[in-house]
C-alpha cells in the first residue's frame, strides 16, 4: 500500500473510535474502516472519472471497496459494471501503487466474459511491460478473467513467462497455470517442457510452483507420477519447499506400491534420507508422511528420534508441530513414543498452551498405571487457562486413559466431575457427559459414583438437551444399581423446577424406576399423580400412560415383560414410514395396525433409477410420500394370484438387468414373503419403432432347487417409453433363507410401429433377449431396523440365544472393506456409527441390528482385528429372539 494512502486513512477525520482499550486509559484505538457504507463509496468512486486523476484518493477509494467485497458486502450487477468500467480508466495513471489495487480490485469484480474485453488489451500491454511487478500482477489478473479462446492467444506469452529470469514473473505464470488448469487441461499440458525447466530453476518459489504445476499435469497417471518421483529423488530439488512437495508426491507413491507390489516400498530411502536435511520444515515432513505409513518399529525409530529433538527447540512452532505428530501417533502406537514422555512432561509447563495441552493428552495416552495420577494433578493447574476445543481434547483424552487403566476409574471420575462444575460451553459439557456415560457402560464398578456426578450435574444443568439424555441414561442405568431410591429426588427435583421438555423426560424416567423396581412402585405412583397437574400438556399424558399401564388399567400385554416393552422398549418403526402408512390410512371398522408398517431402516420410494428415456414402473405411486414396502404391497395385493400370500415381509431395491443404452431396459424387484418369492420384473421399450406384445419372462431356476415357481403374471403390451411389469412367483420352504440363482430371458412378439401415423402392423415376429442373472441371497430376508440402545437391547435379550464363534476373513485392504463385506452380507443396520473405522485402527468393534424374516429380531457383536500383514480376525457374537436364528446367522457367515 502507498505510503500516502497508510497515512491518508489515519486522518483523524475519517478515522472513528470503535474501542477503548482501558477504561483509565485516555488512548483510543481507530479503525479506518469503521462506518463505511456501500452507497457513500459508490458515489466517492466519480472520482474515477475526473480528468485528472488523484492518484491518492483513488487509492483510497479502491481500498473501501475492496473492503466491502472481502466483508461480504454484495454488489448488483448494475453497481459492479460501473465500478468496472469507472476502474479500468484508473489505467491512464502510472502510479505504481495504484496500478497494483487496480489489478486486485477487476481481479475481485471478476467481470463477465462481455466485458473482459474492456481490459484485456491493457493487461496484455502489461504482460510486456518493462516493469517486473506490472507483468507479474497483469498475468495473475488476466489468468483469472479470460476464457478458453482467449487463453490460445496470449499462450504464448506465459509460455515465455514461465522461463522468465524474473522469479516473480515466472512464479506469477506457474501459479496461473495452477489456476487454468482445473477448466483448459489441454493447452497447459502443452507447456511440459517450460515447466520441466521452472522445475530447475535455482529460485525457490519457482521451482516449488513448477513442481505443483507438473504433477497436476500428471496426477492421473502413476507411472508418469513415479518416473517424476524417480528422477527428482536424485538430489535436483533443492528449494525447501518444493522438496516438501516431493515427500507428499513420494509417499504417495509408496503407499500406491505397497498396495499393489507386495509390499514394495520404493524410495524409502529417499524419505530416511530427508530426515537429515538441513531445513527443519523438510525434516519435519518427512518425518511426519513417515509416521503415517504402515512401517516396522525399526523404520518408524528415526522419525520419532527427530520429532524428540524438536520437542526442547527454542522455536514454539517446532515444538508445536512435533508435538502434534507425536500426538496422533500416540493414537495407534503408543509403545513407540514412550521414549519422548520425558521431552512431553517438560512441555506440561510450556507457556504455549496448545503445545502445553497436546504434550498432556500424548502422555495420558503413552502413560503407565503409575504416572496418571501424577498427571491427573498437572492437568487440573491449567484447565482453566486454555479453550473450550483444547479442554474437549483432554477430556476425550483422560476417557481413553481410564478405558486403557480401568482401576483408576476414581481419580478420573473426580477430575470430570470437578470439570461439569466450571464454566464451558455446550460442546465441552458434552464432551465430559459423553466420556462419563462411556466409562459407566465400560467399568461396572464406576456405575454408582458415576450416576451420581450426572444427577449433580442436572442440579444446575443449563443445557436442556443434556439434561434429557442424562434422565434418559438414569432411567436406563438407574433401576439396576444397588440402591436405586437414592436418585428418586434428583429425577423428581426436574419434574418441579425444569422446563416442559426436561419434566416430561423426567416423567418418563421416574416411571422405569416404577416399573424396575417394584419396592419404589408404590413411592412412584405418588410422585406421578403429583404429575397429572401440570401445565405442560405432554406431561400430564406421560403420567397417565404410565399410570393407567402401571396399575394393569389399560392392557398392552399377556405379561409385565410385555408392558415394560410397551412402555420403555426401543421404537423400531421407522418415523418417515409410520407416517407415510398413517397418510394412507383409510379409516374403517378395522383399526390402524402397527404391525403393519415397514421396518426398513432405509426406504425408498417404488420407482426405478433414472435412465435416459425411461418412466416410473406402470403402478407405481408418482411421489413418494409412502414408503417403499406400503407402495408394492398395495400393487401386490391388488393383484389376485398374490393375494393370498400374506403380509409383505420387505421388497429390495431395483436390481438392474441391462446396460443402461440397450433396447430394452429392465430391472428386478425382490418381493419377500414368508412362504413366497415374487420377482417384479420392470421393463420398458426404448426403440420407437417398435410395439412389443405378449411379453414375459423366461425364469430358469434350476440353480435354486429350493425354489418352485407357482405363477406369473405376463405383460399385454409394451408400448415404446411406457414401462411395464412382469410378476413371477415362486413358492420357499417357510421361513427358511432360501438362496439361488436364476437365469432370465425376456420373451416377446415384436410389432413394426409407424412413428408418423402410430400404426402397428397386424403381423409380428417372436423373438427373445437374455437378460442378467439374479440372484437371491441371505441378506434379502433380512429387514435393516436401527435399534436405539444398543447395550440395553443387548441385555434384554436372552443370554441363551447368544452364539458365538470366530473366523479368519483372510487378506484385506483394510479393516473398513472387511466390515463393509460382513455388513454387506448380513444386510443388517450399523448402529451407533460403528460402521466407521478409524484410519490407521488395528481392531474395531462393529455392533449390527436387525429382523430376520418370521419377525425375529436379531443383534450381531462383530469384533474385527489384525492378525497379520493385512491379515483379518473377526469374533462374531449373535443374539436373537430365536436361538436357532443366531445358528443361521453364522451359517451365512461362514458361506458367504
Amino acid at each position: 500500500m502507498p505510503r500516502s494512502l497508510a497515512g491518508d486513512l489515519t486522518d483523524p477525520e475519517m478515522a472513528q473510535p470503535y474501542m477503548k482499550k482501558d477504561d483509565d486509559d485516555s488512548e483510543i484505538e481507530y479503525s479506518p474502516f469503521f462506518g463505511i457504507e456501500k452507497g457513500a463509496v459508490l458515489q466517492e468512486a466519480r472520482v474515477f472519472n475526473d480528468p485528472q486523476l488523484d492518484a491518492r484518493k483513488c487509492s483510497q477509494v479502491i481500498t473501501k471497496l475492496l473492503y466491502l467485497l472481502n466483508q461480504g458486502e454484495t454488489f448488483t450487477k448494475a453497481e459492479a459494471t460501473g465500478v468496472f468500467f469507472a476502474v479500468t480508466k484508473l489505467f491512464q495513471s502510472n502510479d505504481a501503487g495504484l496500478r497494483r489495487l487496480v489489478y486486485l480490485m477487476i481481479k475481485e469484480l471478476s467481470p463477465s466474459s462481455d466485458e473482459v474485453f474492456i481490459v484485456t488489451s491493457s493487461l496484455m500491454k502489461d504482460m510486456n511491460s518493462k516493469t517486473d511487478m506490472y507483468r507479474a500482477n497483469a498475468i495473475r489478473v488476466l489468468c483469472r478473467i479470460i476464457d478458453g479462446n482467449l487463453l490460445t492467444q496470449i499462450e504464448r506469452y506465459l509460455k515465455q513467462a514461465i522461463v522468465d529470469r524474473n522469479p516473480v514473473v515466472a512464479s506469477a505464470a506457474l501459479v496461473s497455470g495452477i489456476h487454468l488448469f482445473q477448466a483448459n487441461p489441454e493447452i497447459v499440458k502443452r507447456w511440459s517442457n517450460e515447466v520441466q525447466e521452472a522445475v530447475q530453476s535455482r529460485a525457490a518459489l519457482v521451482q516449488f510452483h513448477g513442481l505443483a504445476l507438473l504433477h497436476q499435469t500428471r496426477q492421473n497417471d502413476r507411472l508418469a507420477i513415479s518416473k517424476l518421483v524417480s528422477s527428482l529423488t536424485r538430489g535436483s530439488v533443492r528449494s525447501p519447499l518444493a522438496q516438501c512437495l516431493l515427500i507428499r508426491y513420494t509417499s504417495q507413491v509408496i503407499r500406491e506400491s505397497m498396495n499393489t507390489q507386495n509390499g514394495d516400498r520404493p524410495f524409502f530411502d529417499y524419505l530416511e534420507s530427508c530426515l537429515r536435511h538441513k531445513s527443519e520444515m523438510v525434516i519435519l515432513e518427512a518425518a511426519r508422511k513417515i509416521t503415517e505409513m504402515d512401517v516396522t518399529s525399526r523404520e518408524l525409530a528415526p522419525a520419532i528420534t527427530v520429532l524428540q529433538l524438536f520437542l526442547s527447540s527454542s522455536k514454539p512452532v517446532l515444538r508445536f508441530a512435533a508435538v502434534r505428530t507425536l500426538n496422533k501417533v500416540a493414537i495407534t502406537r503408543p509403545l513407540a513414543v514412550t521414549n519422548c514422555n520425558v521431552d512431553l512432561e517438560s512441555l506440561m509447563s510450556d507457556q504455549n498452551r496448545s503445545i502445553a495441552t497436546l504434550a498432556i493428552t500424548t502422555l495420558l495416552k503413552t502413560g503407565n498405571e503409575s504416572s496418571v495420577d501424577r498427571l491427573m494433578k498437572q492437568i487440573t493447574s491449567f484447565m482453566s487457562d486454555i479453550a473450550d476445543e483444547f479442554k474437549i481434547v483432554v477430556v476425550e483424552a483422560i476417557r481413553s486413559l481410564c478405558l486403557k487403566f480401568p482401576l483408576k476409574y476414581r481419580s478420573m471420575m473426580i477430575f470430570l466431575s470437578n470439570s461439569l462444575r466450571e464454566e464451558g460451553g455446550f460442546e465441552y459439557k458434552k464432551a465430559i457427559v459423553d466420556s462419563i456415560v462411556a466409562l459407566i457402560s465400560a467399568i461396572p464398578d464406576a456405575k454408582d459414583i458415576g450416576l451420581l456426578h450426572l444427577c449433580e450435574f442436572i442440579e444446575d444443568c443449563e443445557f436442556t438437551y443434556l439434561s434429557t439424555q442424562i434422565l434418559h441414561f438414569l432411567g436406563n442405568e438407574g433401576p439396576r444399581t444397588s440402591d436405586p431410591s437414592r436418585y428418586i429426588r434428583y429425577i423428581y427435583n426436574r419434574v418441579i423446577l425444569e422446563n416442559s421438555t426436561v419434566r416430561a423426560s423426567a416423567v418418563s424416567t421416574l416411571a422405569k424406576f416404577g416399573a424396575l423396581v417394584d419396592e419404589l412402585k408404590p413411592r412412584i405412583f405418588v410422585l406421578l399423580r403429583r404429575c397429572l397437574f401440570d401445565t405442560d400438556d405432554e406431561v400430564r399424558d406421560r403420567a397417565t400412560l404410565y399410570l393407567e399401564t402401571l396399575n394393569g388399567e389399560v392392557a398392552v400385554g399377556n405379561s409385565e415383560k410385555d408392558v415394560k416393552e410397551f412402555l420403555f422398549g426401543s421404537f423400531d418403526v421407522p418415523l418417515a414410514n409410520l407416517e407415510a402408512s398413517l397418510r394412507t390410512y383409510e379409516p374403517s371398522e378395522e383399526p390402524f395396525d402397527i404391525s403393519l408398517v415397514s421396518r426398513e431402516a432405509k426406504s425408498r420410494p417404488l420407482q426405478d433409477k433414472k435412465v435416459p428415456g425411461k418412466k416410473p414402473p406402470a403402478g407405481a405411486p408418482a411421489h413418494a410420500p409412502v414408503s417403499a414396502v406400503d407402495a408394492y404391497q398395495k400393487v401386490l395385493s391388488s393383484i389376485a394370484e398374490f393375494s393370498g400370500f400374506g403380509r409383505l415381509f420387505k421388497s429390495s431395491e431395483p436390481v438392474e438387468l441391462t446396460e443402461a443404452e440397450t433396447e430394452y431396459a429392465v430391472n428386478v424387484v425382490k418381493h419377500i414373503y414368508e412362504r413366497h418369492v415374487v420377482l417384479q420384473y420392470n421393463c420398458t421399450n426404448t426403440i420407437p419403432e417398435q410395439m412389443l406384445e405378449d411379453v414375459t419372462v423366461y425364469v430358469d431356476a434350476t440353480d435354486a432347487e429350493e425354489f418352485s415357481e407357482v405363477c406369473s403374471k405376463p405383460l399385454k403390451s409394451l408400448p415404446y417409453d411406457l414401462p411395464g411389469q412382469i410378476f413371477v412367483a415362486f413358492e420357499k420352504p417357510e421361513h427358511v433363507p432360501a438362496t439361488g440363482k436364476f437365469s432370465n430371458v425376456l420373451r416377446f412378439t415384436v410389432k413394426e410401429v409407424d412413428t408418423s401415423s402410430g400404426e402397428v402392423d397386424e403381423d409380428g415376429v417372436e423373438d427373445e433377449y437374455q437378460i442378467e442373472d439374479l440372484e437371491i441371497v441371505p441378506a434379502d430376508y433380512m429387514l435393516r431396523v436401527a435399534v436405539s440402545n444398543f447395550r440395553n437391547a443387548w441385555e434384554n435379550m436372552d443370554p441363551e440365544s447368544e452364539r458365538v464363534d470366530e473366523y479368519g476373513l483372510g487378506a484385506r485392504e483394510s479393516l473398513a472393506e472387511a466390515v463393509s463385506a460382513v455388513t454387506g452380507i448380513l444386510g443388517m443396520q450399523p448402529c451407533e456409527g460403528t460402521e466407521v473405522v478409524p484410519s490407521n485402527a488395528r481392531s474395531h468393534v462393529c455392533l449390527l441390528s436387525g429382523v430376520f424374516i418370521g419377525d425375529v429380531k436379531v443383534l450381531v457383536r462383530l469384533s474385527f482385528g489384525l492378525s497379520g500383514p493385512k491379515e483379518v480376525a473377526m469374533k462374531l457374537a449373535v443374539r436373537s429372539d430365536d436361538p436357532e436364528v443366531s445358528d443361521k446367522i453364522h451359517e451365512i457367515v461362514a458361506s458367504g
